[in-house]
């Protein structure tokens, strides 16, 4: 239903102002092109620059110095405390899933966080153990690790699972690729290469992370059932591993199945019912998996699960802190692919969720800084027996909902989790490894119910939605790797396609007013008489001119080249005495001499570059020849100056004029072919009715 503006209700416009063009504009307002400042920063007072190299490079000073601590200690605490209960069960769950020992999870999660505290720029994240980058790892800890500390994978006559032992141990390879993840962040921070994570959509990183917690889920199931099944290497993983199972699936230890039922029947009513209830009463949730572990634990102990049922435990836990030990260099070669992939991968997921809460609690993470606060976290843990560090989903939306302000979170969970470390490690050798995957299987319903973005992605835009789909199909059937590489492939061809297909319009005039608007979209505007208005928006290269030179023709209806060929053979035979009539009448019919001007908007021009210049001066010239004056409007200063470089603007005459509007350029249209733009506007919606 349409509206009739009321002149006393809406506010009115009347601008009253000389016509101008555009050089015509920058003279007059003293256009001055922007001067290089890149070293004016540098000189700032040394005192100055001293103390600001200080603050980038250390951020905790930005708010340890204004820590309120009568206000948030507190809240700090309750958080830091509840995040080192919940690091005890996730840390051993997730050095198992790397194919690691418990306790290098531990020492993942208490490390290289102690750097991150000082060097990081998010308030909020909780660094340390990831399902998803656990999973990455332990494909790495396979490949190149000696089969003698993979029980499950001795005596196996199956070759295609066999392992070649190299000697190194899981904690080795973990180490090693923990250095490589570093040197690799910090090269990125050396060249400024922060935006890198623009590479990773939010459509793509929901596929990939759905994908890979579908490999987690399913690279858990045999410790849930209890079946022994070799650790299975290369592509298609998921694939074999259900195959694998369902031929072995009269092996399940029902022990073991009774065990994981039940402690995720509990996990999942702590998530569901409990932990919304308790949340009204008290910013303290219940540490139910610490409880499950306790629990599982004595039983384990004093019913001997391992010996009497064959239940599989966590085994030893050394305690006390290890040597600082170099990775062994030699391995650093043979882990760097993988190491890059998964420097994207953490540094991606980690600053995206450093973005998400810096814009809640208003306060700016620094994209490069995080960068060298990675890159030096993962070297430091790699020297203790440290995994790669990411952040964790599940950790940091638990501390900021508890009330967690600052790191002073991560510090209390660090000084929790040393007397872990140091003292209470035996406590939980005893630990069913089925109670472990339960874990990680609930902690993982976040990310499994991502799926249900498909159909959101597929409402706001199909090529979002089929990048999800194929990138989350890829990483579950085929590798993680592969599946990261497909998606920022698909990514990156959804933008060329898009690129390749930019919005043109012819536009048309609102009546009594200096709007003009897409005149198949908006019905109640009209088109001025013997006046085109084509409006591009894209960047003009030399991959998009025949697309802007083709939308152009055939928007307007008027090719020059053909329109020049027709009238070259209607003058000819115009000027023969005996011409044939027939033939003179039917090329009459073929030539257009309705267009008289034709307006470019380009206000919506990106970028220009040499090739559609020259692609630019073609077409101008072109409508030269045909006698149709072209008129640019709304150039960008950077666009105006490159037309300016490459000589496009030496030539102009009456046939090219640039303005800074499209209400300028018809203004001049009018003035120079003596048109009156209402009763051109009247005399079309007259002939439209």
């Amino acid at each position: 239903m349409s509206q009739e503006f009321d002149e006393e209700s809406n506010p009115q416009i009347n601008i009253h102002r000389r016509l101008y063009e555009h050089d015509q504009l920058r003279q007059d307002f003293m256009y001055e092109k922007p001067k290089f400042t890149y070293l004016k920063p540098q000189c700032t007072p040394a005192e100055v620059k001293c103390q600001k190299i200080i603050y980038n490079t250390f951020p905790i000073l930005n708010w340890l110095l204004r820590y309120n601590w009568r206000k948030d200690l507190l809240p700090d605490f309750i958080a830091g405390l509840t995040l080192a209960i919940m690091n005890i069960p996730q840390g051993m769950a997730y050095g198992l899933l790397a194919k690691t020992s418990a306790v290098v999870g531990m020492y993942t999660t208490f490390f290289p966080v102690l750097i991150y505290i000082i060097l990081g720029t998010s308030r909020h994240n909780s660094m340390g153990t990831f399902a998803i980058t656990s999973l990455m790892v332990g494909k790495v800890v396979l490949e190149h690790s000696d089969t003698s500390y993979f029980p499950d994978n001795m005596n196996n006559n199956n070759e295609t699972v066999t392992i070649v032992p190299t000697g190194y141990s899981p904690t080795q390879v973990a180490s090693a690729l923990s250095l490589v993840v570093a040197l690799v962040q910090l090269l990125m921070f050396i060249l400024r290469l922060g935006a890198v994570s623009v590479l990773l959509s939010d459509t793509l990183v929901s596929g990939f992370t759905t994908g890979a917690a579908i490999q987690v889920f399913v690279s858990q199931l045999k410790d849930l059932l209890g079946i022994k099944l070799p650790d299975l290497k290369g592509y298609f993983v998921t694939i074999k591993t259900l195959q694998t199972l369902i031929e072995k699936i009269q092996e399940t230890n029902y022990a073991t199945l009774t065990i994981s039922a039940i402690v995720i029947l509990i996990l999942i009513i702590n998530v569901q019912f409990l932990k919304p209830m308790v949340a009204k009463k008290s910013a303290i949730p219940v540490p139910v998996e610490l409880f499950v572990i306790a629990i599982a634990t004595i039983i384990s102990k004093y019913c001997d699960l391992k010996g009497e049922y064959g239940v599989k435990i966590v085994g030893t836990i050394p305690t006390g802190f290890p040597d600082p030990t170099p990775p062994p260099l030699d391995l650093i070669y043979k882990v760097l692919l993988e190491g890059v992939t998964i420097a994207i991968v953490t540094y991606s997921i980690s600053y995206s969720m450093a973005m998400v809460f810096a814009q809640k609690n208003n306060y700016e993470v620094d994209p490069n800084q995080e960068l060298l606060a990675m890159g030096a976290s993962n070297i430091f843990g790699s020297f203790f027996s440290s995994m790669p560090v990411s952040a964790s989903l599940t950790r940091s939306m638990l501390a900021s909902a508890i009330g967690g302000k600052t790191q002073i979170v991560a510090v209390i969970g660090c000084v929790l989790l040393v007397f872990v470390l140091l003292w209470l490690g035996p406590i939980f050798e005893l630990v069913p490894k089925c109670i472990l995957a339960s874990v990680i299987v609930v902690a993982l319903k976040g990310l499994l119910l991502q799926v249900k973005e498909v159909m959101a992605f597929w409402k706001l835009s199909k090529l979002d939605a089929l990048v999800w789909v194929i990138t989350c199909l890829t990483v579950v059937l085929v590798s993680i790797d592969i599946g990261l590489l497909v998606g920022i492939g698909m990514s990156l061809a959804t933008i060329f396609y898009l690129s390749f297909k930019p919005n043109t319009c012819i536009l048309a005039s609102i009546p009594s007013t200096d709007l003009y608007l897409d005149s198949k979209r908006y019905k109640g505007c009209r088109e001025i008489v013997g006046l085109k208005i084509f409006q591009y928006s894209g960047g003009i290269n030399f991959a998009t001119r025949n697309i802007f030179k083709s939308d152009l023709f055939t928007l307007i209806g008027i090719d020059p080249q053909k329109e020049i060929i027709n009238r070259t053979k209607l003058y000819e035979l115009e000027d023969q005495i005996n011409g044939n009539k027939e033939k003179i009448n039917k090329l009459r019919r073929k030539v257009d001499y309705s267009l008289k001007c034709l307006i470019m908007d380009f206000s919506t021009v990106s970028c220009v570059d040499p090739s559609g210049i020259a692609m630019l001066k073609s077409v101008i010239e072109s409508f030269e020849k045909i006698n149709v004056p072209v008129y640019i409007v709304g150039c960008t200063d950077s666009v105006y100056n490159l037309m300016e470089k490459c000589g496009l603007l030496t030539t102009k005459s009456s046939f090219l004029r640039l303005f800074p509007s499209i209400h300028d350029a018809v203004k001049c249209y009018s003035n120079v072919f003596d048109v009156s733009i209402e009763r051109a506007i009247h005399k079309i919606s007259v002939a439209s009715m």
